[in-house]
């Protein structure tokens, strides 16, 4: 006897090929058969009435480090068909970290992590792995091993490289830490502390993180004027490392570098061909989220949050971040100013009530609102929120968008920053891709776009019994209806769930059904 059991579903397995048709029987979290006819009983048996039955997405970058101590029921993935996600990103997460850097850290990701836990009460990979399985979240999640926190424990805040010493001690917390469960290493070139790290410091962290079986998961140091160097600079650090690169949200910022695309996808390519294995993943929109502070060049940030905070109270400070941001000197910086404008920056969320009338509204119209310069408000905006502040830009075109959907290597994502107005990608990526993109546009076919959402992201994270509809493996299930699936969600009103997903199976549970959440919660964390 199943404890589920799925009859008459086109199967897409995950691995590209063509869908057939199949029952599929699910028992002791482990999907049991996949046959053209299943005989025997189930505890219950769902008709798929002809919808698509694909493995549980896996999204390969999200924020939701802390929401889940929250918000375990993880309405937001679960509502798109999302089973695993990646967590850790950018270099900017709450693990390992000593007691002196849990406040600063706090203060560096209070916006894009969320204020959910007043303290971290742990120190250790391990001992946060084991505080998340505590809190019970609804999905699975694995970890990247941030830079941001390694180099806030060994070099502290400061703009400048580490010595011989503290580069062969932030080795040793990396190598502990991807003994504790991480499965790969994080950096964020354009977030303070990791901005700060030389060529030399990222290929000895990246030889470590090869040498403990992970991969390099880089937030480039532009995706603007420098799009093609930056990509250069990684696929360098990678080769001489000898370790496998994933890069964090491919895009092309910037109307004056439209058209990039296949330029950047050949650094890739050739990389390829020279043995270094690459991957990269996509959010589906031409906008992006991070924090509003990002808007701030990286020499002003060099001290942590809290100096941060101090200059930009400096007008002269300020009139110097004003010229570099609006005299377009071309420093290999993401200068957001230079690549959307303010009319094209949006508040996404602020923590207190002040400020709430800037959520949904462009810096430009928050600030004629206030009477005050776009570049004051935003500075006074940072200041009022102690840096919790988000922001979208949009930076881009959909003929890029289009290009690195294409690539046999791309695996979606949704960067998923949730509070406040949030991008809408929180809530709809998933659905988007498959209603816009595949129904609709028809830029790549329906099976490989569960491929790059399933058996792709598995294989690079190491997860062997998942990602694929087949006996023995884990239960991952989405069912969805591929005629009628679609995002819903604007940047007006974000919030709102997908339609045409109408099943997700978590390790053989049944987690969603027709948009209501099961009670119970049978996510798990996996250590790599």
């Amino acid at each position: 006897m199943f404890d589920l059991l799925i009859r008459n579903a086109r199967v897409l397995d995950g691995t590209g090929g063509p869908w057939f048709r199949a029952d599929v029987g699910v028992s002791g979290g482990r999907i049991a058969a996949v046959r053209r006819k299943l005989a025997g009983d189930a505890a219950r048996t769902i008709e798929a009435a002809d919808r698509i039955l694909a493995p549980g997405f896996i999204d390969m970058h999200t924020h939701s480090d802390l929401r889940a101590f929250r918000h375990p029921e993880e309405d937001a993935k679960l509502m798109q068909g999302i089973t695993t996600a990646l967590i850790g990103q950018d270099g900017l997460s709450v693990a390992p970290l000593d007691n002196a850097n849990k406040e600063p850290m706090m203060r560096r990701v209070s916006g894009l992590l969320g204020t959910y836990l007043e303290e971290w009460p742990w120190n250790t990979v391990g001992e946060y792995l084991s505080a998340l399985e505590k809190a019970g979240p609804a999905t699975n999640t694995m970890t990247l091993v941030p830079h941001g926190a390694v180099r806030s424990i060994v070099v502290g805040w400061e703009n400048r490289p580490a010595s011989p010493s503290e580069l062969g001690e932030m080795q040793e917390l990396l190598a502990a830490a991807m003994r504790d469960g991480g499965c790969g290493f994080s950096t964020g070139l354009i977030y303070p502390p990791g901005m700060y790290a030389d060529r030399n410091e990222l290929v000895a962290l990246c030889r470590t993180t090869s040498e403990n079986g992970g991969f390099f998961v880089v937030h480039m140091r532009n995706e603007a004027d420098f799009l093609l160097d930056s990509i250069r600079e990684v696929v360098g650090i990678c080769l001489d490392a000898e370790c496998p690169l994933h890069v964090s949200h491919l895009k092309v910022a910037g109307k004056r570098n439209w058209g990039k695309a296949q330029e950047a996808l050949s650094i890739l390519e050739d990389a390829r061909d020279k043995g270094l294995e690459v991957t990269f993943d996509q959010y589906p929109y031409t906008a992006g989220s991070t924090m509003l502070d990002a808007v701030i060049p990286p020499r002003f940030h060099a001290g942590g949050t809290g100096k941060l905070l101090e200059r930009l109270q400096d007008p002269k400070v300020r009139e110097e971040i004003r010229k570099v941001q609006e005299e377009i000197t071309f420093e290999p910086w993401e200068n957001w100013i230079a690549s959307c404008g303010w009319e094209g920056i949006l508040v996404n969320s602020v923590k207190t009530e002040k400020n709430r009338f800037a959520e949904g509204k462009t810096v430009a119209e928050a600030a004629s609102e206030a009477g005050k310069s776009p570049l004051d408000f935003v500075c006074d905006l940072l200041v009022d929120e102690d840096n919790a502040v988000t922001m979208t830009q949009f930076y881009g075109c959909e003929d890029d968008v289009k290009t690195f959907m294409q690539s046999p290597y791309m695996t979606l994502c949704s960067d998923a920053i949730v509070g406040g107005k949030p991008h809408p990608r929180a809530y709809g990526s998933t659905a988007r891709y498959l209603g816009k993109y595949v129904r609709e546009e028809k830029v790549l076919t329906l099976a490989e776009a569960v491929r790059h959402m399933t058996a792709l992201p598995a294989g690079r994270l190491g997860l062997q019994d998942r990602g694929i509809v087949r006996e023995g493996n884990a239960a991952d299930l989405v069912l969805f209806d591929p005629g009628r699936v679609i995002d819903r969600g604007t940047f007006a009103k974000p919030d709102i769930y997908p339609v045409g997903i109408d099943l997700v199976v978590v390790n053989g549970n049944i987690a969603m059904e027709d948009g209501k959440l099961a009670a119970s919660r049978s996510g798990r964390v996996i250590r790599a």
